[in-house]
């Protein structure tokens, strides 16, 4: 018997029912994609980190180096499962040709190593442990996706000519975040290199208990052991770089899901709501009769049961194909997951998870049966629809509006609950369409170099000590240059040592501090501000957290053998250096320098790459990074993986917008035949009533849109913040397009609710005065 039923029911309700199924299924869709995702993405990364034995400490090092302290150090430390000192190549990116290009532009430190013997490995695309040949080199799999190396092509360092043989995945140096790029070549290769690069050490330990990494860490600093590089680079760090690529456009889709969920209720409600009302006598009649209100909506939920039913399974199925493409820079970064089995166990349970909150949710609707008053149902039926009115909204006092726009418009003030859900439609529409791109924009934007611990430039020249034999000099070089260039509208010089800290419990950490001019080139500040005495310190929020300090609190640092009491001034956003940094002015004669940050700006902008370019050719030593391509360079894989979030994001606006709207429409019209009859028979023409409608959907339109544009640029932006916030970002601002916030996608979400309306009220002209004229 439901069988019948539910097929009649919708094959007289055609677009109701494909719509709410259209909403259903791509909610289903999305969830089951983004639940197979994540899935797949934590057991890549674990794979990965299993496969290749990841490091659990690892601390970078440029300079002299005692191995017999470090092995002396390891073998003291009960919790150490395995130590080992490998060997890191920093070589000029000019001085690497790939076939005919060379890596001059790439903000990447590039380097040559040979292969662990221990843990730390380095796997090719298959998974396996890599043993390079004499003559190949295996190239990280950033330069096989940007299209700069392929297998076959020669690779050559100061006429050391070798053949690329593969590429690599490096647990520790996939990600663009890392900063640093690991070429691997034989023993032999790496001792015909070795004249042309500058040493570092890479010093990594595995631990038997990693929560004591904290303790083991203290240790490591209070033997004072080599640690002249970036921060130390910890298990779970390793793991956020790995995943946040892929973890960022997962959350989009998530996002999406949700909003798409929301849709789909406001759908419901609205066309369950519609069917009540029109089918009020006969539930009366029903409940007259003594049919049991549970077993009356039992025939409602039957239909939306079937309906999200079939949506579900679908929208699961459509998940599998869709999720593959989704999945590219995951397996050529990380390989398989080795959840095969469990993702589509995971998609499903998402599909079902849809389909259960549709039925609580259709089933909480369905408890109004109980409210409704058996004799006056019957009798009466549907009480009449109470419209408030539009105070000071006269028709004599109109001087504004046309007869029939005045009337649309004068209907959505009277009956503001009937357009709540095309409005509220609208809004989520236009925030789905601009929140990823204005995500997307902000990524990609110049100034998104203030997140990454240094000011808004026109290009940066970064100096390490693997590149010179004396950084200060060098940069005493380059500055004396730059002041005297008239094209240079200002520049400062940014110098990253690494300081003694002592912590609470007695021991010592190090801590990274930029020492400069921090007012020149501001970054974004969430608490306080720069440093401007030589006394104050502003920290990266995730050394803030982590050392629990706010502006006003006081922190001690060992500089030139003796304490200095700072005092901290401001918390910054940082994702560069593992998030962890600090800045400062005070000045210093005897600390570990890793490396030197010239930001300079242009009088003019254009001449940014030339310029550039000049000063990369006078300064071989030194690497030159024009700001876009630095953002580029380091998110590119971020910014590949949000920009097809956004395109999903493009696709569910315009579906959601047209099928709502369309549906909304007719519905409309079908509730106001009689009153359409009776417009009729006052003299109205069809064209008129259509100009009506059209002036009604267009004031919802518009105050949709503008509402949604408002809050895509507020709850937007805080949503953004919490993905950027993920690896480092205190606060968050967007840097969209406003070409595109604020005119392309307000004028393409408008154009597709025209036309659907366009095609909604088509019908108008078909209604007869004297069939619908009986309906009062």
């Amino acid at each position: 018997m439901y069988g019948k039923l539910i097929m009649n029911d919708i094959r007289k309700s055609k677009l109701i029912s494909i719509t709410i199924a259209a909403f259903m299924t791509a909610a289903a869709v999305l969830t089951s994609a983004a639940g197979m995702l994540g899935i797949n993405l934590f057991g890549a990364v674990d794979h990965l980190m299993e496969e290749a034995k990841a490091v659990h400490f690892l601390q970078m090092h440029s300079g002299d180096i005692d191995s017999q302290r470090l092995q002396i150090f390891a073998d003291s430390q009960e919790n150490v499962e395995a130590y080992q000192l490998a060997r890191f190549l920093n070589v000029n990116g000019a001085d690497i040709f790939i076939g005919e290009n060379s890596l001059e532009e790439s903000v990447q430190d590039n380097g040559f190593s040979t292969q662990n013997k221990d843990f730390d490995f380095l796997l090719d695309l298959n998974g396996d442990v890599i043993h390079p040949a004499d003559g190949q080199v295996y190239v990280p799999l950033g330069y096989k996706k940007d299209g700069s190396a392929e297998v076959g092509d020669n690779l050559t360092v100061h006429g050391v000519s070798l053949k690329v043989a593969g590429f690599l995945r490096d647990s520790a140096m996939n990600p663009d975040l890392a900063g640093s790029k690991r070429f691997l070549v034989s023993e032999n290769d790496f001792r015909d290199l070795e004249t042309f690069g500058s040493m570092e050490y890479l010093i990594e330990f595995r631990l038997k208990d990693q929560a004591a990494f904290r303790a083991f860490q203290s240790d490591y600093f209070a033997a004072k052991l080599p640690a002249n590089g970036p921060p130390v680079i910890s298990r779970p760090l390793l793991i956020m770089m790995n995943a946040v690529t892929d973890g960022m456009m997962i959350a989009v889709l998530i996002m999406i899901s949700i909003l798409v969920i929301i849709v789909a209720f406001l759908c419901i409600r609205f066309t369950l709501l519609a069917k009540i009302e029109e089918d009020y006598r006969e539930i009366g009649v029903l409940k007259a009769v003594g049919l049991p209100v549970k077993d009356i909506a039992k025939l409602y939920s039957a239909k939306y049961g079937a309906v999200a039913g079939a949506a579900c399974i679908l929208g699961f199925l459509f998940s599998l194909p869709l999720s593959a493409p989704l999945m590219e820079n995951m397996r050529l970064y990380m390989g398989d997951s080795g959840r095969g089995a469990a993702a589509p166990l995971i998609g499903a349970l998402g599909a079902l998870l849809i389909f259960l909150v549709v039925m609580w949710y259709v089933k909480s609707i369905l408890r109004r049966f109980r409210k409704i008053p058996t004799a006056q149902a019957v009798r009466f039926g549907a009480p009449t629809e109470k419209s408030k009115g539009a105070k000071g909204f006269r028709f004599s006092e109109n001087r504004l509006f046309s007869r029939n726009v005045f009337l649309g418009v004068k209907d959505v003030l009277s009956r503001k609950k009937l357009y709540a859900t095309m409005f509220a439609v609208l809004v989520i529409s236009s925030f789905i369409l601009i929140v990823p791109q204005n995500i997307y924009n902000t990524i990609s934007a110049r100034s998104f170099m203030t997140y990454m611990g240094i000011g808004e430039n026109d290009f940066s020249i970064h100096l390490a000590q693997t590149q010179s034999t004396d950084v200060l000099q060098a940069a005493a070089d380059i500055s004396a240059a730059l002041a005297a260039d008239e094209k240079i509208e200002r520049y400062t010089v940014l110098s990253g040592m690494v300081f003694s800290m002592p912590a609470k419990d007695g021991r010592m950490e190090r801590l990274r501090v930029d020492l400069g001019d921090h007012n020149a080139f501001p970054v974004m500040y969430s608490q306080g501000g720069a440093p401007t005495t030589d006394s104050e310190i502003a920290l990266s929020s995730l050394n803030a957290e982590e050392l629990v300090k706010k502006p006003g609190d006081k922190l001690t640092l060992i500089v030139d053998g003796e304490e200095k009491h700072m005092t901290v001034c401001g918390i910054y956003s940082d994702i560069t250096n593992a998030g962890k940094t600090a800045k400062a002015s005070f000045e210093t004669r005897n600390a570990d320098l890793m490396r030197v940050v010239i930001p300079v700006e242009l009088r003019d902008k254009t001449a940014a790459a030339e310029t550039a370019s000049k000063y990369q050719s006078r300064f071989p030593f030194a690497t030159t990074a024009v700001a876009d391509e630095y953002v580029r360079q380091t998110f590119g894989s971020t910014l590949d993986a949000i920009q097809k979030a956004s395109y999903a994001s493009a696709a569910v606006a315009v579906l959601l917008t047209i099928l709502v709207t369309l549906l909304f429409m007719k519905m409309l019209v079908a509730k106001d035949r009689y009153s359409i009859a009776v417009l009729k028979s006052m003299g109205f023409t069809s064209g008129d009533i259509r100009r009506q409608y059209m002036a009604r959907s267009v004031t919802v339109t518009a105050l949709g849109i503008v509402v949604g544009v408002i809050l895509a640029n507020t709850l937007g932006e805080a949503a953004g913040g919490v993905l950027i916030s993920s690896f480092g970002a205190a606060t968050f601002s967007f840097a969209g397009n406003p070409w595109f916030a604020y005119l392309f996608s307000p004028l393409m979400i408008g154009m597709c609710a025209m036309v659907a309306t366009v095609l909604g009220i088509w019908e108008i002209g078909r209604l007869k005065i004297s069939r619908f004229i009986k309906e009062a």
